[in-house]
C-alpha cells in the first residue's frame, strides 16, 4: 500500500475531493481492492487524514473554474467526516462562487457519523448541489451481500434509502447509483425501487 497526499485529482472534466480513507462498508466492488489509485491517480492513500487548512491550501492551487463539478469522493466514504465535508463545501462556495458540488456517498451517515448538528440530509443539502447515493441493490438482502456495512447492518438499507429520499425532499439534485455486479434481475428491481421513489438511476460498470 503506497501512501501519499493526494487530496485532489482529476477524472475527465471534474475534480475529486478526497477528505479521508475511513469507509463504513466492504462493498464487493471497492476500487480499493484494485489498486492504490483511482483512473491513473497518484495513490489515494493518505498519510494522514488533512486538516482544514490542507484542504484549502490544495484547492487553492488549481482553477476551479476549470471543472465541471467538485465531487468529493476519494479512498474512503466522505461522510465519515460529515461535519468536515460540509464545512469545506460551505468554503468553497464562499471562495468560489459558481463551483458545482456533487458528494458521493454511502447514504450512512446518520448511523456511523451522526452530527449533533442535524440530520446528514439536511447538513448535505444546505452546502452540495448533487448527490449521488449507492443503492447497490433492490432489496436489503441483495444490499447486504454487496455493500457489507461494518456496524448496524439490519438498519443499513433503510437508512440509506431514508437519507436519499429526505435529500431529494430537500430540494438537492439525487441520484442512485448500482454497479453491475449484481445480476440483470438484480438491477431491475434496483430501478423499480428508484422509479417508485422518483429518483434516477445510474448503472455503473465495474472496474477490475
Amino acid at each position: 500500500m503506497k501512501k501519499s497526499m493526494t487530496l485532489s485529482y482529476e477524472v475527465g472534466e471534474n475534480l475529486y475531493i478526497n477528505i479521508t480513507n475511513q469507509c463504513s462498508c466492504n462493498c464487493t466492488f471497492c476500487i480499493r481492492k484494485n489498486d492504490d489509485g483511482a483512473y491513473g491517480s497518484d495513490p489515494l492513500w493518505l498519510e494522514h487524514e488533512p486538516s482544514m487548512a490542507e484542504m484549502q491550501e490544495n484547492l487553492k492551487q488549481r482553477d476551479l473554474s476549470r471543472y465541471q463539478e467538485l465531487v468529493f469522493c476519494g479512498y474512503g466514504e466522505p461522510t465519515m467526516r460529515l461535519d468536515f465535508a460540509c464545512e469545506l463545501a460551505e468554503w468553497i462556495k464562499s471562495t468560489y462562487p459558481g463551483v458545482c458540488l456533487r458528494l458521493n456517498t454511502n447514504g450512512l451517515a446518520d448511523i456511523y457519523s451522526p452530527s449533533q448538528k442535524g440530520s446528514a440530509a439536511n447538513l448535505v443539502s444546505a452546502v452540495f448541489d448533487k448527490v449521488s447515493v449507492s443503492l447497490n441493490g433492490g432489496d436489503a438482502e441483495t444490499y447486504l451481500r454487496v455493500t457489507n456495512p461494518k456496524h448496524c447492518p439490519e438498519n443499513a438499507y433503510a437508512t440509506m434509502l431514508r437519507f436519499a429520499q429526505s435529500c431529494k425532499q430537500n430540494g438537492l439534485d439525487t441520484c442512485f447509483t448500482v454497479v453491475d455486479v449484481i445480476s440483470p434481475d438484480e438491477i431491475k428491481l434496483a430501478q423499480e425501487v428508484a422509479d417508485t421513489l422518483g429518483i434516477p438511476l445510474h448503472v455503473r460498470n465495474y472496474i477490475s
